[in-house]
């Protein structure tokens, strides 16, 4: 990968767009033509339509490729890459190498924007609840910081739940039973209050197994078990022909233990890759809530004024023994609260010359911590912390796509973004006390910027500092739709992601400050449309990204955690997706990304990382699968979908191979090997009954999901989590 160049890459990524070896649309899942209507660009589109990266999922594609969580996606998208320290929770997405990077602090916004029915969810806990009666979901690929705004340097995913239809009655109850004793059930509940104009859907989940992870620690309990619930309340009432009206309600939490990690490796002799020996295994606890209304108002054939309102909060207390070991190094408990609040109104207007969607938004959130960290002191003891930090945001954006001759359309969009960030009722000080214990204080270390011990013990003092950013970000495209209605665009994007504030400073307050805003200026040129009498769907993408001042993580000896800005970063690729259709009974979908990142001048502890590959960015990433109509069974269709996905490797940190002059860094462990690995399911299905069995890693790949460096953080180990191993199983589905 490292040789090629950017007109290389554009020059393939066009020529592989008519082939049929490429990334799943997911054209089995719409209309027979393979028409995917989608709200990427916040209207109603076919997706071979929209002049941008997108990939479109249905509630049912995702249940035949065994994805029930948010942190499973990057097996059917190209370029796209989960991980998080804590296993399914606080899911950290990277999209075309544009991540959080090593961040795992929760005050930290994701640069991938995450939405549920087009409204901005703040907090990283909540983007890790399970997926469940979802009409479908939009991954956008690339800067969205126009129609979507701030936190979208790298892209922007959608999930959007199935609405009542306002007809008839109708509902589903699927119930599943896996290996690690897992039992799940699923239901949804449509009732017609009054036809055409009132409607409710109630949907719920529930998941709950034993830890996949043997704990081998008497007594101990096994980790990352499942035991989730969650349930949603959709009512839509439509008065008139011009008045639509949408409430939401939904709740959730989930009780599994911790994600268990590889650490000191004295305590691993004679385990297995999912054993552990682990004397304090944690929970992870979370809850997630909210409430939203949207209103629709027709104010003629052509103008239409959407009002979307909603408030969101949520709570996590994440019990995590990272040192997994039957001895106590590194206990954390990292508990937070959020609320947050948003509103947003637009217009679309239509023409036949001109489509346009502008509007007013502003959001609000505050994240509230208490984090407890047990080191390895003489005496036993640790660290304790506390902040509030809120933030407001207020934008104006439009977005125009012009018809500026026949087939040929010029799209033109700008967004002004204000973003106030305050980081107020700091404390932090260093205490006396095992475990589970009661804390004695000894010294404050926040407000305090001398090294930890130094300061008296205080109280009263609080540490509080706040910052304000101001963005212009937009969109300029041009795009062409040809006889045969293949459509060819070329685009110029402006991200943004607003500075941040370091959440993990707790042994001093000189290392507690605002940092830059991420940029990202993109270029990207794309081919998507049907060949083949419609049998075969494609659609493909190049982009060159200028990016500057990423924000990461760097802990450093003490261990004393610095958010810091990358000068600038390089990062360019493509991808194609596409299915082929050989007969009505035979679909082959497939996937390829390449991707290609750099640093640009950036020195960490006196170390040189220029050149190094970003995090969670492999340069190849390939997704292939099939679905077969085998035969006619019991007046049911027997259907085989087997699919692969490929990675190549991947670094979990940016120090990638490289290790601090006179540090005990061993950084090359932060990393996974090139791996694919195997699903599979088998289903059976009629009008109203659907049989299914399922393994997902079935050949059990050995891979690590995350890594983070904990040596030059003077700890003998470095932290690795395993990703799951296979698990299989069997559901049945009934609709009425």
């Amino acid at each position: 990968m490292a040789g090629f160049t950017y007109r290389q890459l554009m020059l393939a990524a066009l020529a592989a767009s008519s082939s049929t070896i490429a990334l799943a649309q997911e054209a089995e899942v719409a209309a027979a033509d393979g028409d995917i209507v989608v709200t990427a660009q916040r209207r109603e589109q076919s997706l071979l339509d929209v002049p941008l990266a997108v990939s479109a999922l249905s509630g049912d594609a995702m249940a035949d490729r065994g994805i029930t969580n948010s942190a499973q996606l990057g097996a059917a998208v190209p370029n796209l890459q989960i991980n998080s320290p804590f296993g399914n929770t606080q899911p950290n997405f990277s999209l075309r190498g544009i991540g959080v990077a090593n961040e795992y602090n929760s005050n930290q916004a994701s640069p991938v924007g995450v939405y549920l029915d087009d409204v901005y969810i703040a907090p990283r806990t909540s983007h890790g609840m399970g997926l469940f009666d979802l009409e479908r979901i939009e991954v956008l690929r690339g800067p969205q910081g126009t129609l979507f705004g701030r936190n979208t340097t790298g892209g922007a995913i959608n999930f959007i739940t199935r609405r009542p239809d306002l007809s008839g009655s109708e509902g589903y109850l699927q119930i599943g039973y896996a290996n690690y004793n897992t039992f799940t059930a699923q239901a949804a509940l449509e009732t017609t209050l009054s036809e055409d104009v009132a409607g409710l859907r109630i949907a719920v989940n529930y998941a709950n197994g034993d830890g996949q992870i043997e704990n081998v620690f008497p007594g101990g309990r096994d980790g990352n078990s499942v035991d989730s619930l969650q349930g949603r309340v959709t009512l839509v009432v439509q008065p008139s022909d011009t008045v639509d009206v949408t409430l939401r309600a939904y709740g959730g939490r989930d009780r599994g233990t911790q994600a268990a990690p590889h650490g000191i490796l004295a305590f691993r002799t004679g385990l297995g890759f999912w054993q552990t020996n682990e004397s304090r295994m944690g929970d992870n606890n979370t809850e997630a809530w909210g409430f939203s209304g949207t209103v629709g108002i027709d104010l003629s054939d052509s103008l239409r004024i959407t009002s979307i309102t909603s408030y969101d909060g949520g709570n996590q207390d994440l019990q995590q023994a990272a040192d997994g070991a039957p001895i106590d190094v590194l206990d954390i408990t990292w508990q937070s609260q959020y609320r947050q609040f948003s509103q947003e109104l637009r217009a679309n207007y239509e023409s036949d010359a001109l489509s346009f969607v502008g509007g007013f938004f502003y959001g609000w959130d505050r994240n509230i911590t208490d984090n407890r960290f047990n080191l390895p002191l003489p005496p036993a003891g640790g660290f304790f912390q506390h902040y509030r930090q809120e933030r407001k945001s207020y934008a104006i954006f439009g977005q125009a796509d012009i018809a500026i001759a026949e087939r040929l359309v010029l799209t033109l969009g700008a967004r002004y973004t204000t973003d106030k960030s305050s980081y107020d009722d700091g404390f932090a000080y260093l205490f006396v006390g095992a475990v589970g214990t009661p804390d004695t204080p000894i010294a404050t270390t926040v407000p305090c910027v001398t090294p930890a011990g130094t300061c008296a013990y205080n109280p009263a003092l609080r540490y509080a500092i706040a910052d304000t950013n101001h963005a212009l970000t937009g969109r300029v495209a041009l795009s062409y739709t040809f006889e045969n209605d293949v459509l060819l665009y070329a685009s110029y994007n402006r991200g943004y992601r607003a500075g941040a504030v370091n959440g993990g400073g707790y042994t001093s307050s000189g290392g507690i400050n605002y940092i830059e805003p991420e940029r990202v200026n993109a270029y990207e040129i794309g081919l998507k449309g049907r060949a083949a009498d419609n049998r075969i769907t494609f659609a493909a993408s190049a982009f060159y990204y200028d990016y500057s001042n990423q924000q990461l993580q760097d802990t450093r000896p003490g261990p004393v955690s610095f958010l810091v800005n990358t000068p600038s970063s390089t990062v360019y690729g493509f991808e194609v997706e596409s299915t082929l259709r050989l007969d009505p009974s035979f679909r082959v979908n497939a996937a390829l990304g390449l991707l290609h990142s750099e640093y640009k001048g950036l020195n960490l502890q006196g170390a040189n990382l220029s050149g190094n590959q970003l995090p969670f960015a492999p340069t190849a990433t390939v997704q292939l699968g099939f679905d077969w109509d085998m035969a006619e069974i019991g007046g049911g269709d027997l259907t085989l979908s087997p699919n692969l996905a490929y990675s190549s490797r991947q670094y979990f940190s940016p120090f990638n191979d490289t290790n601090v002059v006179g540090s005990p860094q061993v950084n090359s462990e932060l990393q996974q090997g090139a791996n694919a690995k195997v699903n599979v399911a088998l289903g059976w299905s009629n009008d109203s009954i659907t049989v299914r069995a399922f393994a997902n890693n079935l050949l059990e790949r050995k891979t690590y999901a995350y890594g983070l460096d904990l040596r030059g953080a003077g700890f003998p180990y470095n932290f690795l989590v395993p990703a799951p191993p296979r698990t299989y199983g069997v559901s049945v589905r009934f609709g009425f």
